[in-house]
C-alpha cells in the first residue's frame, strides 16, 4: 500500500488534467477555483486508497476519486451561499469572488460533472458508482436540510445532531471508500465494511471540525474560527454544554445563541467559556475518540491485511488529532 503523500499527489496529477480551458469562463472559472485551493482532499485519497487495500490499481479508481472531490466541492459552494460565508480554506469564497448566481450555476454544473466521471468505466462498475452515488447526493442533501431546520429550532437533540452529520458529512465519506472497494471488484460485504469504517470516521472527523471551529488556530484551519457560534449552530458542543450546565448557565448560552450582536469577539469568547467549563469541550474530545474506534472495530470484519488494517489505523489516527 502506498503512504498517504503518494495518494495525494496522483491525485494532484489527475486532478490538473481535469482542469482546462472551457467556454464560458464565467461558468468554469469558479469550478477551478475552488477546485485548486487545496484542502485536505481527504475523501478521494480514502478512495484510492480502498481500491488498493482490495488488490486493485489504484490509478483504476482515479475517475471515481475526482468525482467524489468534485462533487464535495460542489457542496461546499452552496453551503457557503447558504451560510453566506466570506471564506474557504483561508481564501475569498466563489460567491463573494463572482457572484451568488454564479455561485449556484457553477455549482449546478460540477454535480453533472461529477456524475460524468463514472462514464470512464465499464456499464457494471457505472452502474453500481453511479447507484451509490444518487444515494449519498440525496443523503448529503438531507443533511443539509436537517442543519438549516437545526436554526431555527430550540429543542434539538444529540441524536438528532448526529443523525444530520451522519448525513450531511459522514456518508459521503463512506461513499469515498466504498467506492474504491466497488471499482476493485471486492465483494459486497467487503464493500460495506469499508464503508461502515469510513461513515464512523466521517462522523469523528465533523466532530473534530466542530471543535475546531471553536478551539482551532486561525492560521491553520482555513476557515472563520467562531463561525459556528456567529451562526447560532447547535453543534455537539453547544448541546453538551446546555446538558452539562446548571440553569442560570443554560439560559445564558441560550441567550447567546438568540442574538447577533455586530462585533461578535465577546460572544464567541463567552460561549467557548461555557464549552470549557461545562465539561462540553473535553466530551467532544470523547466522542471523537469513540467514534474513531467504532471504525476501527469495522476493520476486525474485513478481509485484508494487517498491515492495511494498521495503515488505516494510522490514517483516522492523523484524523483524530487533526489541528487544520
Amino acid at each position: 500500500m502506498q503512504n498517504i503523500q503518494s495518494y495525494h499527489e496522483a491525485f494532484i496529477k489527475h486532478l490538473d488534467t481535469f482542469i482546462e480551458p472551457k467556454k464560458p469562463n464565467t461558468l468554469y472559472d469558479p469550478i477551478y477555483y475552488i477546485i485548486q485551493l487545496g484542502g485536505k482532499r481527504l475523501r478521494p485519497i480514502l478512495t484510492l486508497m480502498a481500491a488498493e487495500i482490495f488488490d486493485c490499481d489504484y490509478n483504476k479508481a482515479l475517475n471515481a476519486a475526482l468525482s467524489i472531490e468534485v462533487f464535495h466541492n460542489f457542496s461546499l459552494v452552496h453551503d457557503d451561499i447558504m451560510d453566506d460565508a466570506p471564506l474557504r480554506r483561508g481564501k475569498v469564497t466563489v460567491h463573494e469572488k463572482w457572484d451568488i448566481n454564479t455561485g449556484i450555476l457553477s455549482g449546478d454544473a460540477m454535480l453533472i460533472l461529477a456524475y460524468q466521471l463514472f462514464e470512464n468505466y465499464e456499464p457494471k462498475t457505472f452502474q453500481a458508482l453511479a447507484k451509490l452515488f444518487s444515494k449519498t447526493a440525496l443523503e448529503v442533501c438531507e443533511g443539509q436540510q436537517y442543519d438549516i431546520d437545526f436554526e431555527t429550532r430550540d429543542d434539538v437533540t444529540i441524536s438528532e445532531y448526529l443523525k444530520m452529520i451522519e448525513y450531511k458529512t459522514a456518508v459521503l465519506v463512506g461513499a469515498a471508500m466504498k467506492m474504491g472497494a466497488i471499482v476493485a471488484e471486492a465483494s459486497e460485504e467487503c464493500q460495506n465494511a469499508i464503508y461502515a469504517f469510513g461513515k464512523n470516521l466521517g462522523i469523528a472527523f465533523q466532530l473534530q471540525d466542530d471543535y475546531l471551529d471553536a478551539f482551532g488556530d486561525p492560521k491553520t484551519f482555513g476557515k472563520q474560527v467562531g463561525g459556528d457560534i456567529i451562526e447560532n449552530k447547535k453543534t455537539y458542543l453547544y448541546l453538551k454544554a446546555l446538558e452539562f450546565s446548571n440553569s442560570n448557565d443554560k439560559k445564558q448560552l441560550e441567550h447567546l445563541y438568540s442574538i447577533n450582536p455586530s462585533d461578535s469577539t465577546e460572544k464567541i469568547d463567552t460561549v467557548k467559556q461555557f464549552f470549557i467549563s461545562s465539561g462540553a469541550s473535553d466530551a467532544t474530545k470523547k466522542e471523537i475518540e469513540n467514534y474513531t474506534k467504532k471504525a476501527f472495530s469495522v476493520l476486525d470484519h474485513i478481509n485484508i491485511s494487517e498491515a492495511n488494517k494498521n495503515a488505516l489505523r494510522t490514517f483516522g489516527n492523523d484524523l483524530m488529532t487533526r489541528n487544520v
